[in-house]
């Protein structure tokens, strides 16, 4: 692939304001620290960069919201690239896909859908950058339906070393579109994707919770539902702490630990509300018949109420957190678990997030990463009120993934695994392997050898 004619340009520096821009992260607990910065509003900005940063010898690293900072290597001596492509969501109502470029966050992609009765497998919250979600796999509150989100790329944009962009999918490159969906970046920049979206109607959404002291009654009749639910359904068991936010949660829920269970169930079209309905009372009705709940705000409402379901804080935050996919858990497991959870303090999040159904199958023609091994994801998570709280989070969510061990899978998912430090596996051995050699058939100078998620604890 012959590489063009550098088009040299203005790179921002530490104490510039577009520096400070374009390294802002959404956890404010990453520093990042590259040499120079560029802004791309374009994907001419994109190749530009590219070819700039050739010329001059560095490296090149991508970002978009700064979701996932905390699992980036160092960056000295490279250039960062923020894409923050200046470009509208494209629905087409009658193949059923969006086109969406760099930059974008979840919030706009799911707006624009719902215009057209559409969905996309989005995240738990609008606030997160689309593409970097879908290149990393994606755990949507569809995918028990739909499976993977990344399984929804039909097609994806790119811009590679040497500065040629091109257009991959199943039909064309369908090895690099095999690698770029889950196998850990580091082939270019990604500067625009088209997904496939789905019907839905309606969804039914909300949070029921209870007082932490009835965690083992009700989390035992959650888990046991879990084992039949059908697919329309994904939930997820919480144990929180949340601080009083001024007119942005009810009192109940801030005045100590709590237990929740958030999640939505699919309602496709309208005559699928009344089995939906049914769904929710299987589901409620034994909980709130064991003990009366503190909270509950479980009704039928728009899929663009979705992202506001987990109660993600929509502005950036410092905090450490810590993930593992879990295997079957039965009660005692669950209990021993628990207990755990409920004697860490210092956390403002101990979450287990329902899997299987289509998550767990293998997509046809799917990507490096195309389906979740295990019943329940685990993702724990404490704020950094405070300097001193730091080592009181490490130690608490250390003390947690000693108590779960026994029943990790080994793996994890990569939006989800945030932390750098801590023992990663996205890829089986056959998989890593084969998203290496192409990586280094792609980029054999390495200008993005630094750009790649964590996909192996070695790696």
């Amino acid at each position: 692939m012959p590489s063009q004619t550098p088009t040299m340009v203005a790179l921002s520096s530490p104490g510039d304001k577009a520096y400070e821009q374009a390294v802002a992260c959404y956890n404010l607990d990453a520093q990042l620290d590259p040499a120079h910065t560029v802004i791309a509003t374009c994907a001419t900005d994109v190749i530009n960069a590219i070819l700039t940063a050739r010329n001059l010898g560095m490296g090149v690293r991508a970002q978009a919201t700064g979701h996932a900072a905390m699992s980036a290597s160092p960056m000295h001596g490279d250039l960062l690239i923020s894409t923050q492509l200046d470009e509208p969501v494209i629905i087409d109502p009658v193949a059923l896909t969006a086109r969406i470029s760099a930059g974008t966050c979840w919030s706009s992609v799911v707006d624009a859908a719902a215009a057209h009765g559409l969905i996309a497998l989005h995240g738990s919250s609008g606030t997160i950058g689309a593409i970097g979600y879908l290149l990393r796999g994606g755990l949507s509150f569809y995918g028990r339906l739909h499976g993977i989100a990344a399984n929804s790329l039909r097609s994806i944009t790119i811009v590679i070393a040497t500065g040629e962009t091109i257009e991959v999918s199943e039909t064309s490159v369908p090895e690099l579109f095999w690698a770029l969906r889950g196998g850990g970046g580091g082939y270019g920049v990604v500067v625009g994707v088209e997904i496939q979206l789905f019907p839905m109607a309606h969804v039914i959404t909300g949070q029921i919770a209870w007082k932490a002291s009835d965690a083992a009654v009700i989390a035992t009749l959650w888990r046991k539902w879990t084992e039949t639910a059908p697919p329309e359904a994904t939930t997820s068991l919480r144990m929180l702490n949340l601080p009083p936010v001024s007119g942005m949660l009810p009192e109940v829920l801030t005045s100590g630990q709590i237990l929740m269970i958030d999640g939505a169930i699919s309602v496709s079209t309208p005559g699928d509300l009344d089995a939906a309905q049914q769904i929710l009372d299987d589901f409620l009705e034994p909980l709130r018949g064991a003990i009366e709940p503190i909270f509950n705000s479980w009704a039928v409402a728009p899929p663009a109420a979705l992202p506001h379901t987990h109660m993600d804080p929509p502005f950036p935050v410092a905090v450490v957190s810590d993930h593992l996919v879990l295997d079957y858990l039965d009660d005692l497991a669950l209990g021993r678990i628990l207990d755990a959870a409920g004697a860490q303090s210092s956390l403002l999040m101990f979450e287990l997030r329902q899997l299987g159904g289509r998550l767990a199958e293998p997509a046809i023609a799917g990507g490096a990463f195309d389906r979740v091994r295990g019943s329940f994801s685990y993702f724990g998570v404490g704020l950094l009120a405070t300097p001193e709280s730091r080592e009181n989070i490490v130690a608490d969510l250390a003390a947690l993934r000693g108590v779960m061990s026994p029943w990790s899978t080994g793996f994890t998912l990569p939006t989800f695994a945030e932390n750098a430090a801590a023992p990663q596996r996205t890829l089986d051995d056959a998989a890593f392997a084969r998203a290496a050699v192409l990586r280094a058939n792609i980029d054999p100078t390495g200008i993005f050898a630094r750009d790649i998620s964590p996909v192996r604890a070695d790696s």
